[in-house]
């Protein structure tokens, strides 16, 4: 494990030239959202693929060289088949035969009327008075262009991966020439495995963790009767990679439409418990065991990057917000002169997700990138080195 780096104290000029180099690179990541979110995405998508290559090689018949068509097959298709079931579900409420949309009008008049006579209020405001100062059209429209951007910034996300992909063939050469000696090559490998470290084990842990809460749930829903409970199932597992929001909306959401759905308030109150004990015991008990050292981000940091990459990418910036926090804090623990952040964003003082030693060292010939930065330079490039 490195020593500790004595933070120096710099000149008023130096701080006030990082103070407005931070301002103006979240200025340029503001302005300039609509063309590095879907970039941000793709490179997600790609480390996604990397890790899914290594799963099918070591637990599938699979050959190696076939490996990576496969896995980038899986992520391609699942990426694009959330959308669509997101989208097609949301549009199919809407149309759903079986009556429930018609039917939100009057009961939450229904609902309105219950609340009012249980506090003693006696003219309950109707759903007619709730929306009278509220651009109906206008949020729709609004609706509209969410789904169209969402779909655009899909096919980009899918433009921009296959350019990466295709140009994974230079960045070895590339690598190699900005770190010809095999120290700092060393380096620049072990920066990226605790990167990639961190964000495959955020994957892990929220792909698991969701499909437990997905499992449970969806015989919650089932038990009491909850139309399209197909649907909100996996609406829970798609958002439960949101830190916080995530799990408020997954608690709330589906009670939300069975008070809509039945006339009778208990099966909401049955869906509103049970999802607020499964999320408490999956929250605080079983994902706290299996996060380990790959989320040791403090959590006050991750609701500060939701909120962050929430105001300046939106949803897409919610979906990354931790999975960048952990990138930040690996590489900014990596200079002398940022390493104090990273101290401070960890969750124990430790801005290592994985300590360097002797048992544990990063094997980068398992990935591309280990490839890349010189653990498996061809003979014909050692020369290189």
């Amino acid at each position: 494990m490195k020593l500790p780096i004595t933070v120096n104290h710099s000149s008023p000029a130096s701080t006030a030239v990082v103070l407005i180099a931070v301002v103006a690179a979240g200025a340029a990541l503001y302005w300039l959202r609509d063309i590095l979110t879907p970039l941000a995405m793709a490179m997600f998508l790609m480390i996604m693929i990397d890790g899914v290559k290594r799963a099918i090689e070591r637990r599938t018949p699979i050959p190696p060289r076939f490996a990576g068509a496969a896995a980038l097959l899986v992520v391609v298709l699942g990426f694009l088949l959330s959308i669509w079931i997101i989208v097609d579900g949301a549009a199919g409420f809407f149309t759903d035969a079986s009556g429930v949309a018609g039917s939100i009008g009057p009961r939450i008049d229904q609902i309105s009327r219950d609340v009012s006579a249980l506090v003693g209020f006696s003219d309950p405001p109707t759903l007619h008075d709730m929306i009278a100062g509220i651009d109906v059209r206008g949020w729709l429209t609004s609706a509209a262009f969410q789904v169209q951007g969402a779909a655009t910034g899909a096919f980009f996300v899918m433009i921009y991966l296959g350019f990466l992909l295709a140009s994974q063939a230079g960045f070895r050469k590339k690598m190699v020439g900005m770190f010809p000696e095999r120290g700092p090559r060393q380096e620049a490998l072990e920066v990226f495995e605790r990167v990639r470290s961190g964000v495959e084990g955020y994957l892990w842990v929220q792909a698991v963790t969701g499909a437990m809460i997905c499992a449970v749930a969806w015989v919650l829903m089932r038990a009491v009767g909850l139309q399209n409970a197909e649907f909100w199932t996996f609406v829970i597992f798609i958002i439960g990679f949101i830190p916080v929001l995530g799990g408020a909306v997954a608690g709330c959401a589906p009670p939300l439409f069975a008070l809509v759905q039945f006339e009778s308030y208990w099966p909401a109150a049955v869906l509103f418990v049970g999802l607020q004990v499964l999320l408490f015991v999956v929250g605080n008990l079983v994902q706290p065991r299996m996060q380990g050292d790959n989320q040791n981000i403090d959590p006050i940091v991750v609701l500060l990057a939701l909120a962050f990459w929430g105001k300046l990418w939106g949803v897409a910036g919610m979906f990354l917000s931790t999975p960048l926090a952990v990138m930040a804090m690996a590489i900014l623990a990596e200079f002398k002169g940022s390493r104090w952040i990273a101290v401070l964003l960890s969750g124990d003082g430790e801005p290592y997700a994985r300590k360097p030693g002797k048992d544990n060292q990063p094997k980068g010939g398992s990935s591309w990138l280990g490839r890349i930065l010189g653990r498996d330079v061809p003979p014909q490039d050692r020369s290189l080195k």
